[in-house]
């Protein structure tokens, strides 16, 4: 299907939603869960990436070395030679000098099964990344599903852990309450299973702590994510891989899950690479650790489109 047939079947509209909920799927793009193949994501690119404190980590890397940012941007061609390797069609968003964090293209809006929803960043110097998402899902024909518009959300702490169910995260600092609650009612009313996390703002984003890695398996930092989050899943049957603390740090729990069985993940994550091959994984070991001092990982950088089953 090219994209102009794409366009022909889901033509782009602004705030579909229904707002009693029952919205329909879309037929040409969106995805079920995070574990299903992937076939299409959308990445921004890191030509005018710079180095700004956007969070704890960030700013710790500011203060003892820098980004390098020409070898973050090396890292992230090879980032994309992964994704080329595994046959994922890549789309991007247009660069732009005003915008030098578009590099995380999950920050600025979350794909769903009905259509993008576009978040509303926390730094005020990002928030042209989520007016330049909505142009993006115009190019593609992706219909817009609703935009928050109570207090700050961003794409990160949107993780949909198997069909139906999202775990929703909350540090108070990037994605704020209000923000959260307004993205849960709506699925609620989809006849979602909806959780909120409430974490420590030094983490960040959900996805730095819990991703989910295919049906029923898990990656979960144990040292940093509430007992109560770990049992829930575990009451849903999904095996916990435990990410240590220290990997979890260097962005090791922020990885990609393509489906059937292959995972991009940073070369930081040495304890979840090994346990991810001795289970057959095949696992596309990427070294992010410059641009990654920027604030965020491969899981960070990329915003499924496309997922079908496998």
């Amino acid at each position: 299907m090219t994209v102009h047939d794409r366009i022909v079947a889901e033509p782009f509209s602004l705030q579909r939603r229904n707002p009693a909920g029952g919205t329909k799927p879309l037929t040409a793009w969106g995805f079920a869960n995070e574990t299903d193949v992937l076939t299409d994501v959308l990445l921004g690119s890191p030509n005018f990436l710079r180095h700004l404190s956007t969070s704890s980590l960030s700013r710790k890397h500011l203060r003892e070395a820098p980004c390098n940012v020409q070898i973050a941007q090396a890292q992230h061609k090879d980032l994309v030679a992964a994704y080329e390797h595994f046959g994922v069609n890549i789309h991007w968003h247009e660069p732009t000098p005003e915008l030098p964090m578009q590099v995380y293209s999950r920050d600025s809006s979350v794909m769903t099964p009905y259509g993008a929803f576009i978040t509303a960043m926390a730094n005020w110097w990002r928030r042209g990344e989520n007016y330049a998402a909505i142009r993006t899902y115009e190019k593609l024909g992706i219909p817009i599903y609703d935009m928050v518009t109570a207090g700050t959300f961003e794409g990160g702490d949107f993780n949909v852990i198997e069909d139906g169910v999202v775990l929703i995260g909350c540090g108070g600092a990037r994605t704020q309450e209000e923000g959260a609650r307004q993205v849960q009612a709506w699925f609620d009313r989809e006849g979602w299973e909806t959780r909120i996390a409430f974490i420590d703002e030094y983490y960040v984003h959900i996805d730095l702590m819990v991703v989910p890695i295919a049906e029923k398996l898990t990656a979960v930092c144990l040292a940093c994510t509430e007992p109560g989050i770990v049992d829930w899943l575990k009451g849903k049957g999904h095996e916990i891989i435990d990410v240590p603390f220290q990997d979890t740090m260097a962005l090791g729990c922020n990885f990609m899950s393509l489906g059937k069985d292959r995972v991009i993940a940073p070369t930081s994550s040495k304890t979840l690479i090994e346990k991810l091959k001795a289970q057959g994984f095949e696992v596309a070991a990427v070294d992010m650790s410059e641009i990654s001092k920027t604030g965020g990982g491969i899981h960070c950088m990329a915003q499924a489109l496309k997922r079908v089953p496998v």
